[in-house]
């Protein structure tokens, strides 16, 4: 009975809704200053890269120390497995970042047809995989979803969605996508992995999430009006601003904090707050389990938020070659942890969790301690 929920807590979606708003913004500007692809998604790789760093090397002493005491290699994967779930998304994301400026491209000569064409190739990418019951064959769906999807960012930041009207509109069309793929085709109604089903909406992605997708940006962007009126209370806007300002640490952190404290509390005999799952007691202890979580996170993220402030980076323009080249590293790396985690039954992949951090230094997103100085 939880699955349905899932359409409203996998906001996913959003997120490439708002970066396609940010990143048409930010290639538009770019070009008005003559700066090149190198340049720009250099600057990009940073904002995400950077604030990732701690979090990798966190993960890799976690795991590191962990052996090294003797903790089973299954609790060690399991609980890295799950922390890094959230990095899925950056891989894509970063994907999606790296032909942005093409895809803006498209969307400005074609408008609506270059988002009907990438949705539909994702579809034929879908029944390609789903009828070979093959799940790497869907793989080209988290570049051909999230692109296809991203570009109703473009959409919003041209005024292609204004009006109470076309928003409505566009939720009609998720949904009425949605109920023909879920009610008569083979995709699951849960848009998250469960064990249960044998066809996963989200990993790989499926065409289902840019339905979704459909739905949540047409609800969000119809409520803008009254969102914007509730942001004029001085003390609301302050909190956004605060949150806003620390986003990616929240992001990346919050399943980090939530895997230390569940272990915490197991090793101390839970303080009731790890009763049977789904059983009375459990429901009713769930709000004190969220705000002792908010406040954990809430903690990290006070320490180690300043690496989101990122500084203006005052070196010459690099060639583009070097930003992709990092993007392979990062994308790899991330793309492993996400899904396997750093240890397996076979000992500690060390090479993972450092590899995003290698290609970030390598090829000059990140400068070293030693040119910094210089």
């Amino acid at each position: 009975w939880t699955h349905p929920l899932t359409w409203l807590f996998q906001v996913m979606p959003i997120f490439f809704l708002v970066g396609g708003y940010s990143n048409g913004l930010s290639w538009r500007s770019a070009r008005r200053k003559q700066i090149g692809y190198g340049e720009w998604l250099r600057t990009r790789m940073r904002r995400l890269g950077i604030p990732l760093i701690p979090l990798l090397l966190a993960w890799f002493v976690i795991c590191a120390v962990g052996l090294s005491f003797g903790v089973p290699n299954e609790v060690l994967e399991l609980a890295s497995q799950m922390a890094l779930v959230p990095t899925w998304f950056l891989a894509a994301y970063l994907l999606v970042i790296i032909v942005a400026p093409a895809c803006l491209k498209l969307w400005e000569r074609f408008g609506w047809w270059s988002i009907v064409a990438g949705i539909a190739l994702a579809g034929i990418v879908d029944a390609i995989s789903i009828g070979l019951e093959s799940t790497i064959a869907g793989y080209p769906n988290y570049l051909l979803v999230w692109a296809s999807f991203h570009q109703f960012g473009f959409a919003w930041l041209d005024g292609r969605l204004a009006g109470i009207g076309r928003r409505l509109v566009l939720v009609a069309v998720g949904a009425i996508g949605l109920a023909l793929l879920v009610g008569l085709g083979p995709y699951p109604v849960s848009m998250i992995t469960t064990a249960r089903e044998t066809i996963s909406n989200s990993s790989p992605t499926r065409v289902t999430m840019a339905f979704l997708g459909m739905v949540q940006a047409g609800v969000v962007l119809a409520l803008e009006r009254p969102l914007a009126s509730l942001l004029q209370r001085p003390r609301l806007w302050l909190v956004t601003v605060l949150v806003n300002q620390r986003i990616m640490t929240w992001f990346l952190w919050h399943l980090t904090v939530f895997v230390g404290v569940a272990h915490l509390l197991i090793a101390v005999g839970g303080l009731g707050l790890l009763p049977t799952p789904l059983t009375g007691i459990w429901w009713a202890t769930r709000p004190l389990w969220c705000l002792v979580l908010l406040a954990a996170t809430g903690l990290v993220v006070l320490l180690l938020g300043r690496f989101e402030e990122v500084r203006p980076d005052t070196r010459p323009a690099p060639s583009a070659w070097s930003p992709l080249a990092a993007s392979v590293f990062v994308i790899a790396g991330l793309a492993v942890m996400a899904n396997f985690g750093i240890v397996d039954t076979d000992g500690f992949n060390w090479v993972w969790p450092l590899l995003p951090i290698v290609g970030l230094l390598l090829f000059g997103v990140v400068a070293s301690p030693r040119k910094r100085k210089r």
